[in-house]
């Protein structure tokens, strides 16, 4: 039994080498290091030295030069085999606002070593504790001084800054009561982290309840070069906006790869397990919620293949986007639920994985966007209520 259904997917050889790789890492491998918490080094440099990580990257600058699709293909994938594509996706998704408002220099000192595996981008700095999802109230400043900014300030939510060499940075450059628009003042930078921590830079770790190697971290009067500014100063909101419609669109590939999985392990374990002498998956209140989950799953990846399409067309697909990836977290924590309720007890075992991943796509309800914050969004630029927030 299979949940893809992909006729002459043109995609197909990159999907069967993904699942090659991941079949290198079963189960076993992410108990292990959830038990610890630990970052899953070896995946992530399977992922680089097979070339799937600088996928976006274009091929001049070493990389492969694909199109977003391919990415996509790429995290879900990952998901529908068992593994978690989470450790890694910041470099996916970050790696757009580099390429479209980033120097040639930045390029080029940059990219080819994040192709190679030399350096990695996997940190985003953007959230903070005071301000949360209303990015334009961000606290965390950087002050010019000759050639360089001075940075100062707390990031929160910064997954994988303990194990990344960059951060993709987001601060004001302007105080905000000196500006005619909220969004105006903020300004993006690519900071060097392994110099940051020589000098004000602090890291410390968050534990919860799945491993996803997040941190909180502190600036204080840390140095950034001019020349790490991405873009002109002031103008880093709308840079980050920009790649968003990405992001979005990755972590929903993610949970329909995640919804996969949960599908087919609760279709086998339904097929396999008897109970007063018969299949459990013979039973209607077994069978509907796992057909639901199925059904609405297969709605999601079509949205998600809408967004795809029109982000690769040139268009702006904001709404498709968030509502792609509202819909794809709604299908993977729905399938999630019916996993656990078919396993019954032994969906809270470890050795089945379930409660893993269970834990693991409760995520996307939240981050990187909530839905209540979508649902907004589509009120007042899809539907044109007044803003509610």
């Amino acid at each position: 039994m299979t949940t893809d259904h992909h006729p002459s997917d043109p995609h197909s050889d990159i999907r069967e080498a993904v699942a090659k790789l991941c079949a290198g890492f079963p189960g076993e491998y992410w108990r292990k290091l959830d038990r610890e918490m630990a970052y899953p080094t070896e995946f992530v440099t399977a992922l680089t030295e097979s070339g799937f990580l600088s996928a976006l990257i274009p091929e001049e600058y070493g990389g492969a030069g694909l199109p977003l699709s391919v990415a996509a293909v790429i995290m879900e994938e990952i998901q529908h085999q068992g593994c978690n594509g989470a450790a890694c996706h910041a470099q996916m998704y970050v790696m757009g606002t580099v390429l479209r408002h980033g120097t040639e220099d930045q390029k080029q000192r940059y990219l080819p070593k994040i192709a190679s595996g030399e350096l990695r981008l996997q940190a985003f700095g953007v959230t903070e504790p005071t301000s949360g999802t209303d990015t334009t109230a961000l606290r965390t400043t950087a002050r010019r001084e000759g050639d360089h900014y001075v940075v100062n300030g707390q990031k929160i939510w910064t997954s994988r800054a303990a194990q990344s060499d960059l951060m993709l940075l987001l601060a004001r450059t302007t105080p905000r009561d000196q500006v005619a628009k909220r969004t105006d003042g903020l300004s993006v930078f690519i900071l060097d982290m392994r110099e940051a921590l020589k000098d004000g830079l602090t890291i410390r770790p968050i534990r919860t309840m799945m491993n996803h190697a997040t941190t909180e971290v502190f600036f204080d009067n840390v140095k950034v070069p001019a020349a790490n500014l991405v873009g002109e100063e002031g103008r880093g909101f709308r840079y980050i906006l920009s790649g968003m419609n990405a992001e979005r669109i990755l972590i929903a590939s993610e949970c329909i790869g995640d919804a996969k999985w949960f599908i087919e392990k609760a279709s086998a374990y339904a097929r396999e397990r008897h109970v007063f002498g018969r299949p459990i998956g013979q039973n209607q209140g077994i069978q509907f919620p796992i057909a639901k989950a199925y059904a609405n799953m297969r709605a999601a990846e079509l949205m998600v293949r809408e967004a795809i399409r029109l982000y690769e067309a040139g268009a702006n697909p904001g709404a498709e986007a968030n509502m792609a990836k509202m819909l794809a977290a709604d299908a993977s924590f729905e399938a999630a639920n019916a996993a656990i309720q078919t396993h019954g007890g032994f969906g809270f075992a470890e050795e089945y994985d379930v409660e893993r991943k269970f834990r693991e796509t409760r995520l996307y309800q939240v981050a990187p966007i909530s839905t209540n914050l979508i649902l907004s969004f589509i009120a007042e630029h899809v539907l044109g209520m007044p803003r509610s927030y």
